[in-house]
């Protein structure tokens, strides 16, 4: 940590240094303009105008990732049946990139981009966002990025995930009281849309981070929050996958149903409606810092109890195998409300962070 003494200028302007190291490696120089804002909690932020930067570019050279993943034992045909390591890779590279906020992203290699490495990029291309080939050599591919964050509002995605969420789970459970693989299936093919959010998401977050002048344009006061929002966002997307375990569970069960009675197929939908309630209450506890609504959450949880302990227990003797199944799809729910309750954990400390009747900041 480095401290400044505050000097005065003139009758009513007070002025410090900057910190010599923090400038050259902001390559700030005399003459330059920085911004100065406001960040609430009596902090002030610097920030350099370098760091406004639209276009920030990153280049992904595929060849170094390309790692032997077969022996030389292994036959040629398997070698060509299974995507490469490197190629696994590079996706990664570019959706790692795509988060830490590139605007640009080059894929390229000293020689010509394997037809691997060629696909990896509009794999890629496919799971993320706003993001479009501009344009390919044989050498190098140029991905770019058309995600404005001043087009989005964290609150609303938050939101947005939750819901995507819910849907699946009510799918899913759905499908699985009336045996239909088909809504099962469409309860999966969100996940792609899910996930899409859920990467957008990290990367406003890790933009907002390193720029605090895009913290007001995504809807946030300062970036205190974003430590809590990361959370809430990687617990959103496990719901999200809990709620696709339940509908493969639909796909891979013989009758696409559980072998059980109509009255705990019933109850296993309250328990889904009840988990539904918490989640969406602790994601409006999140948004709104209602100390108040984590309060609620908090007691929706306790009403559940042992509800998964319940309906195993009210179970007929029946095969380990319809057991497990049954098991399964329990568990999925109660951790979905277990997930909630860490956001709603959450939610009470950013709550508890602000004035209010119940508590006083000075």
């Amino acid at each position: 940590m480095d401290t400044r003494k505050v000097q005065r200028l003139g009758p009513s302007t007070l002025a410090m240094t900057l910190p010599a190291e923090w400038a050259r490696k902001q390559d700030v120089e005399k003459g330059d303009e920085v911004t100065v804002r406001e960040s609430g909690k009596g902090s002030l932020t610097v920030t350099p105008e370098s760091a406004h930067g639209e276009e920030t570019e990153a280049t992904i050279h595929a060849e170094n990732f390309d790692v032997q993943k077969t022996t030389e034992s292994s036959s040629a045909a398997d070698q060509n049946a299974t995507p490469s390591v490197g190629a696994d890779a590079v996706e990664r590279a570019i959706v790692g990139q795509y988060v830490l906020g590139r605007r640009i992203i080059h894929v390229e290699s000293e020689d010509a981009l394997d037809s691997e490495h060629i696909n990896a990029v509009y794999k890629a291309e496919t799971q993320l966002m706003g993001l479009g080939v501009v344009e390919e050599t044989p050498e190098r591919i140029t991905i770019r990025c058309s995600v404005d964050p001043e087009d989005f509002d964290l609150d609303n995605l938050l939101e947005r995930l939750e819901s995507t969420g819910s849907t699946m789970r009510e799918e899913a459970v759905k499908a699985l009281a009336h045996g239909s693989p088909d809504m099962a299936q469409r309860a999966l093919n969100r996940e792609r849309q899910a996930n899409k959010i859920f990467v957008l998401l990290l990367r406003l977050i890790f933009t907002a981070y390193q720029n605090p002048n895009l913290a007001r344009a995504v809807g946030l006061d300062d970036g205190f929050p974003l430590i809590g929002y990361r959370s809430v966002v990687k617990n959103l997307e496990l719901t999200a996958d809990n709620a696709e375990d339940i509908a493969e569970i639909v796909l891979e069960t013989e009758g696409h149903t559980l072998d059980v009675e109509q009255s705990t197929m019933r109850r296993i939908r309250e328990f889904t409606d009840q988990v539904d309630e918490i989640t969406a209450a602790a994601v409006e506890a999140v948004v709104t810092r209602d100390y108040d609504a984590t309060i609620e959450v908090r007691e929706l949880f306790a009403e559940l109890g042992d509800r998964e302990g319940d309906i195993l227990d009210d179970l007929p003797e029946m095969d380990n195998e319809d057991i497990l199944e049954v098991r399964e799809v329990l568990v999925s729910l109660r951790h979905t409300a277990e997930y909630a309750m860490r956001n709603a954990e959450i939610a009470a400390n950013l709550a508890l962070n602000e004035q209010s009747s119940h508590t006083t900041i000075s």
